[in-house]
């Protein structure tokens, strides 16, 4: 592991933010939506806020840059940091004053905690909020802070930051320090997994599918339950790093084969591989489902289509070709073959709300796992 580990720090590491996907490349966003990190409620609650301080706005402002002042005796109260936070603009200064407010109030509270309140988060959606990327990785990795954003929900919604401003090797940085944390007792939770692997398929380089694979490969031997759009992502990684062997090993291992991004990146790499007849045979099974379901149709994308047509047109082979032109025919007379470029697809917002409890890589028995899928469901199993 270390190894793998240090391979990619002196490679990944090095390239910084130059990715360049295949795919079509769009202008990288959130991963997660407002909602599901919760920042849409911390905007509701800095508008409250402003209201109520309308009037005397600089007056507290000053006040909290006074009592923040490392030389000054004066505490830092919840209530103080809570506003301020909610008060901040996206200025040095507001930044500057926050950030001294935070240190002192871990300093003063490190033996003694005068609330149950729990900042990490809220911090964390003030940053994104105002997207302000380099300002939170310094004060994540800050030795005053330490302990301060010690929850999930931190991590995530950093993460979904840094990838938002393709800040991709800070997020390997950062993922280092939660496996090594383990918080709430979980080495790999899901959704930084799917972060660090869309960071992967975003960078496509040779080190960030070694790394993707490592990762993958980890999360296998401790039983995890394969998260499709984790795979979506690393299979699609290892398409454009021209391994299909590698794609198609990954996507066989997920539960749901009939959704969008799986089958159209099964198809792209049996088409890499020269496997025409399971092509047909995917394309073919399609169309027998959607005669029997006139509610949803399941959809094919342009480039996929034309990837399978130049590669059967290059091999030579008439007979694949001619079954698979009438079959083209009948998707396009169905309004099934999708311009939307698969990268969109791929990247498409995940709205689920991320879960107060950890979700555990572990291996659980299927009865338990229904339950947990019921009690998780929103939104996670109905995505791209």
């Amino acid at each position: 592991m270390m190894n793998v580990n240090c391979a990619f720090k002196m490679g990944v590491f090095a390239l910084r933010r130059n990715a360049s996907p295949l795919l079509a490349e769009l202008v990288t966003r959130n991963l997660y939506s407002p909602a599901a990190l919760g920042v849409d409620n911390y905007s509701k609650t800095r508008e409250r806020i402003k209201n109520q301080f309308v009037n005397v706005q600089d007056k507290f402002k000053s006040k909290m840059a006074d009592y923040s002042n490392p030389e000054s005796n004066s505490m830092i109260f919840t209530e103080d940091l809570k506003h301020m936070i909610h008060l901040v603009e996206p200025n040095d200064n507001d930044l500057q004053v926050v950030q001294n407010m935070m240190i002192k109030f871990s300093k003063q509270n490190k033996d003694l905690r005068f609330g149950s309140f729990v900042f990490g988060p809220v911090v964390m959606r003030m940053y994104h909020f105002l997207n302000r990327p380099e300002e939170a990785y310094q004060i994540f990795f800050n030795r005053e802070m330490d302990g301060f954003f010690d929850q999930l929900k931190s991590f995530h919604i950093i993460l979904d930051l840094l990838y938002k401003n393709k800040m991709y090797p800070e997020m390997f940085e950062i993922f280092e320090v939660i496996k090594r944390k383990q918080v709430q007792g979980t080495k790999y939770p899901k959704t930084a997994v799917i972060l660090m692997l869309a960071a992967c398929y975003k960078m496509n380089k040779r080190e960030s599918l070694k790394y993707a694979k490592h990762l993958w490969s980890e999360l296998n031997k401790i039983g995890h339950i394969p998260i499709r759009r984790a795979g979506t992502f690393t299979a699609a990684l290892a398409l454009n790093q021209n391994e299909p062997d590698v794609a198609l090993e990954v996507l066989s291992s997920l539960k749901q084969q009939n959704y969008v991004t799986v089958r159209n990146l099964k198809l792209s790499a049996f088409a890499d591989l020269n496997r025409f007849e399971d092509i047909l045979y995917i394309l073919r099974s399609t169309l027998q489902i959607d005669s029997a379901n006139t509610e949803k149709k399941n959809t094919f994308s342009e480039e996929i289509i034309n990837k399978i047509k130049e590669a059967i047109e290059k091999s030579g082979k008439n007979e694949f070709k001619e079954e698979f032109e009438k079959i083209e025919h009948k998707l396009r007379s169905l309004d099934q073959i999708s311009e939307e470029p698969l990268d969109k697809l791929l990247c498409s917002e995940i709205n689920a709300l991320i879960p107060s409890a950890p979700q555990k890589y572990q291996t659980i028995d299927r009865d338990n796992y229904a339950r947990r899928r019921q009690k998780f469901r929103p939104g996670l199993d109905d995505l791209y």
